[in-house]
């Protein structure tokens, strides 16, 4: 439990220094289903810099939320394209500052997409028009809270990096 409130501790820092800074986000997630969003709104105030969310867990709900079919088939849904596309789709939804997108397998191989690989994630921050991808490999984790966990404190660290906190 140590773990989920330190990044929890983390994402207040983050809450609190978009509503200082007047800086606006957004995510759409699929293997963190939401946490990020639910991370980043767990500190009061939030509803002023933050301007919604998608939880895209299937390949048809990204597409119907603004991801090109293309890029799922050309290059998965599990790739930097497809996370990319995805940060880029939340931000012109909502015209965000921040927008991000992360996608992935979390333990066990994915029986609808053939480019699962269990452990690797993908995710893209756009800030203002300047992007940051990564591809990740997480150690096999005892459940899914804590896959999810560990991409949420991964891209914690990523937005303490871009924010200069």
């Amino acid at each position: 439990m140590g773990k989920e409130i330190e990044i929890e501790d983390k994402y207040a820092g983050i809450t609190k220094a978009l509503i200082k800074r007047h800086i606006t986000i957004t995510t759409m997630e699929s293997c963190t289903s939401g946490l990020i969003a639910s991370y980043l709104t767990d500190t009061e105030g939030a509803s002023e810099i933050f301007k919604g969310a998608f939880v895209t867990y299937s390949n048809e709900a990204k597409k119907k939320q603004g991801v090109p079919s293309v890029i799922i088939d050309e290059y998965g849904v599990y790739s930097l394209k497809t996370a990319t596309a995805m940060a880029h789709a939340a931000g012109e939804a909502y015209d965000a500052d921040i927008s991000i997108g992360v996608t992935g397998t979390m333990g066990n191989v994915d029986p609808a997409n053939a480019d699962s690989q269990p452990g690797e994630v993908f995710f893209a921050i756009d800030y203002r028009g300047s992007l940051t991808t990564r591809r990740l490999n997480i150690e096999p984790q005892k459940t899914r809270h804590e896959y999810k966990l560990c991409v949420a404190d991964l891209i914690a660290d990523e937005l303490y990096r871009l924010l200069d906190l």
